[in-house]
């Protein structure tokens, strides 16, 4: 009683049934080299794992089967130390289960002697663990797959790279930018692509390269370089730049993004295009101070009033989702008493008081409009509705807030505002 009173999560009587699922994470499909100029294949590292989904639940011993019975005559296994295998079929144990996939086990894969081009197999998993709301957590047979395809050509990879945490405005980052030819044929040539997100600048110039910088109000400022290079990559050769791949990070940088992708040169297809493209992560020090400002307006009963409510970037950074492109922010008016919003702007939705599902444009008492998934160091964006006075009451509130599309600023990655006393404001009336 003792173990499970400290194992097991603590709920009240009024929270909502908790549940959990338990997933195997693994690559939906696999390309595998032939031999260079006839010799052995070499074998590729197949990275599987199993993860659950609720973190007020720990979930162990777990035990992932891997049944590699569709790769005959198209290829052979390796299985690691962690795996009991029999036959086609191996049980991995994992101790702990992660809520992020992970790969807590690594095949070792390679075309099968005398596999053609373009024949292709498949791997079928299953997983069980201990824990989760019943106790016991499964992944089903079958659910989860990795078709694997023999191939031949080029597979460039860029190098994996470390996100960059706690870089400050001004500095100047390198980055160990590295390409490996690891097909069974040579690359002749290859391009590379990087671009950079609004608060990088200086991008190493090279020869090779061509560079554009592109403003569209649709999306934040980029500047991209496109570098073409004549350099034959035979398999297991690498290429390194001429000289260090640098990148500046500017006054107003905040959540920044790297983004590079290699192609072979002359049309060429590469065999794995997933670890042709990686986006490097640059987190700077910095704050951007959101504030919002609201309105008086009047009237007599009947009248209608223009009500202008305003959100402020003051900077010093700019804020962009670049990855999950959601709103910097909502901006929320709750409509004060007495009063009816007759029109609204674009952008923003009707609701009801908490935040539910209401039918109507007009009449709503609460409204949220969606900034884009971007703002400028210096972006103002005002929001005009038409509020008519049906009671005159002196002195009336309505409650003007800004908030992140989830959570609160102040919380998790919401914390770059230094100053929430500006976050909230009021509608008056009369």
């Amino acid at each position: 009683m003792l173990t499970a009173g400290l194992t097991a999560p603590a709920f009240g009587a009024d929270d909502p049934a908790q549940t959990d699922q338990l997933s195997v994470g693994a690559p939906t499909d696999q390309a595998l080299p032939l031999g260079t100029d006839g010799g052995p294949a070499q074998s590729v590292v197949l990275g599987v794992g199993i993860y659950h989904d609720n973190e007020n639940f720990t979930v162990t011993n777990g035990r992932l089967t891997i049944d590699a019975s569709g790769l005959s005559g198209v290829a052979e296994v390796t299985w690691p130390d962690s795996c009991t295998p029999s036959g086609t079929t191996a049980v991995c144990d994992i101790p702990v289960i992660p809520t992020t996939g992970a790969h807590q086990v690594l095949l070792g894969v390679r075309a099968a002697d005398g596999a053609e081009i373009g024949a292709q197999g498949r791997i079928t998993y299953e997983a069980t663990a201990t824990g989760g709301p019943d106790g016991t957590l499964t992944a089903p047979h079958d659910s989860y797959t990795t078709t694997l395809t023999v191939g031949s050509g080029p597979d460039l990879a860029i190098a994996p790279l470390a996100d960059i945490k706690n870089a400050q405005p001004g500095d100047e980052q390198t980055i160990p930018f590295k390409i490996t030819n690891n097909g069974n044929e040579s690359a002749n040539g290859f391009t590379v692509k990087a671009s950079t997100s609004y608060g990088l600048t200086d991008l190493t110039r090279y020869d090779a390269c061509t560079y554009t910088e592109a403003e569209n109000n649709a999306y934040p400022p980029t500047a991209t370089a496109l570098c073409t290079f004549d350099q034959v990559l035979a398999p297991g050769d690498s290429f390194e730049l001429p000289e260090p791949l640098t990148v500046r990070l500017s006054p107003h940088a905040l959540a920044e993004r790297l983004d590079i992708d290699v192609e072979p040169g002359f049309g060429a297809k590469d065999l794995d295009s997933r670890n042709d493209y990686t986006a490097l992560q640059i987190r700077a020090e910095n704050t951007a101070d959101f504030s919002v400002t609201g309105a008086t307006i009047s009237g007599a009963a009947g009248e209608t009033a223009t009500a202008e409510l305003t959100f402020k970037n003051n900077g010093p950074a700019w804020v962009g989702h670049l990855g999950s492109g959601d709103p910097v922010a909502v901006l929320r008016l709750i409509v004060p008493a007495g009063t009816k919003v007759t029109g609204m702007p674009s952008g923003c939705y009707p609701h009801t008081l908490d935040g539910g599902y209401y039918p109507r444009p007009a009449g709503a008492p609460r409204y949220d409009c969606y900034l884009p998934y971007w703002v400028l160091e210096d972006t103002k964006r005002t929001f005009t509705f038409s509020v008519r006075v049906d009671t005159v009451v002196p002195g009336e509130t309505g409650a003007v807030s800004i908030h992140p599309p989830f959570g609160e600023f102040g919380e998790y990655e919401n914390t770059f505002d230094p100053d929430l006393t500006n976050n909230t404001t009021v509608l008056t009336v009369n």
